[in-house]
C-alpha cells in the first residue's frame, strides 16, 4: 500500500483500490484451485501435504518476483499534489497512535467491517431464510449465486468506490458507506422479505461498501497521517478489520440461534442483528464526523527540515 500510494500520489483512492481487489480475486482463484489440488492428490494427509506444498511453492515465487520488481518511486517521479503533500504532513506509525484521527478511523473501519461480514459469513442461509415460506423458496444453488453475487459486488466496490474518493473526498465517500449502508439495513429489516431483488440489491450495496471501504482507508491514512510510514499505520488501523472479523459473525450468529431457540423463524431470525447494524454504522458515520486534520505537534520533520534544526542550534561549550 505504501508504494503504490509514492506511485500515485494524485490518485491514492484508486491505486490502494486495485490493490485490495487483488485480495477477493484471490480468493476466486485460490479456492477452486484448491479443491482441484485436494480431487487430483487426494484428502489425506499426503495429499493434503503435497497441496501445500504447491501452494508455498508457488507464492514463493509471486512473492520473489514481487521483491525483485517493486520499487519506491524516485522523489521526482512521486512529486505529490495530494492533501498530505500539499500541507507537509509526515506523522510516524508511534505518533498516529496517539491522535484521536486514528481512533476515529478505527471505529470507522471496524463498524464498516463489522456490517459487511454480518450479511457476507451468512449469506446463503440467510436469503434462504428469509423466503422460507413464500411460494418460491430459495434453492439451494441459488443461494450459491447470490454468494457469488455478494463476492463480485466486495471486488467491484473496492476499484468502484475507492476510485470514486479521489473525486470526491475520503470524509464524504466514507459518509456514503455508512449512511447509505445503514439506509440498506434498514430497508433489509422492513421490507426485505416482501421482494427478492430488493433483498438482492440492498446486499449487494452493502457488500460493495464494506470492499470500499477497506480499500480506501489506506489512502485516508495517507491523507490525515502523510506517506511516510503510511504503510505501519494501515498495519495498526488493521487490528479494526480483525476485530469486525469477530463481531459481525458473533452478533448474527448469536442472535440468530437464539432467535431459533424462541421458536422464530425466516426474517425474523435477523430483524434484531439488523437492528445493530445500524446502530454501529450510526456510530461509525458520527467518528467519521469528528476527523480533522492532525495537529502540527503530531508531525516528524522532514529530513531535510532535520538537518536545518541540527545546523542552526549552537554548539555546545
Amino acid at each position: 500500500m505504501s508504494t503504490l500510494i509514492k506511485w500515485f500520489p494524485d490518485r491514492p483512492g484508486m491505486a490502494t483500490g486495485i490493490a485490495i481487489m487483488g485480495f477477493g480475486g484471490g480468493a476466486l482463484i485460490a479456492s477452486p484451485w484448491s479443491a482441484q489440488m485436494l480431487s487430483s492428490f487426494g484428502t489425506g494427509h499426503s495429499g493434503i501435504a503435497l497441496a501445500f506444498l504447491v501452494l508455498g511453492l508457488s507464492y514463493a515465487v509471486f512473492m520473489s518476483l514481487g521483491v525483485l520488481l517493486v520499487r519506491v518511486p524516485r522523489p521526482q517521479e512521486a512529486a505529490a499534489d495530494g492533501p498530505a503533500a500539499v500541507t507537509g504532513v509526515r506523522v510516524s506509525a508511534a505518533g498516529a497512535l496517539r491522535t484521536p484521527q486514528f481512533w476515529c478511523l478505527w471505529i470507522v473501519l471496524c463498524t464498516n467491517v463489522t456490517a459487511g461480514i454480518g450479511i457476507l459469513e451468512k449469506a446463503a442461509p440467510m436469503i434462504t431464510d428469509f423466503f422460507a415460506d413464500s411460494s418460491a423458496p430459495v434453492s439451494a444453488s441459488a443461494a450459491a449465486g447470490f454468494v457469488a453475487l455478494l463476492s463480485a459486488a466486495n471486488m467491484a466496490g473496492r476499484i468502484g468506490w475507492s476510485s470514486t474518493s479521489d473525486l470526491i473526498g475520503r470524509k464524504n465517500i466514507y459518509r456514503l458507506y455508512l449512511g447509505a449502508g445503514a439506509l440498506m439495513y434498514l430497508v433489509l429489516a422492513l421490507f426485505g422479505d416482501a421482494s427478492k431483488p430488493l433483498f438482492v440489491l440492498c446486499a449487494l450495496v452493502i457488500l460493495s461498501f464494506y470492499g470500499g471501504g477497506f480499500a480506501t482507508v489506506p489512502a485516508y491514512l495517507k491523507d490525515l497521517f502523510g506517506a511516510h510510514q503510511v504503510g505501519a499505520i494501515h498495519g495498526r488501523l488493521l487490528t479494526a478489520w480483525s476485530t469486525a472479523g469477530v463481531l459481525g459473525p458473533l452478533i448474527v450468529n448469536w442472535i440468530a440461534d437464539r432467535q431459533k431457540d424462541a421458536g422464530r423463524s425466516g426474517a425474523s431470525l435477523y430483524t434484531l442483528s439488523f437492528g445493530i447494524m445500524i446502530g454501529l454504522l450510526v456510530v461509525g458515520l458520527i467518528a467519521n464526523e469528528f476527523v480533522r486534520p492532525v495537529h502540527p505537534r503530531h508531525h516528524v520533520p522532514a529530513p531535510r527540515e532535520a538537518a536545518d534544526v541540527v545546523r542552526q542550534q549552537p554548539e555546545s561549550a
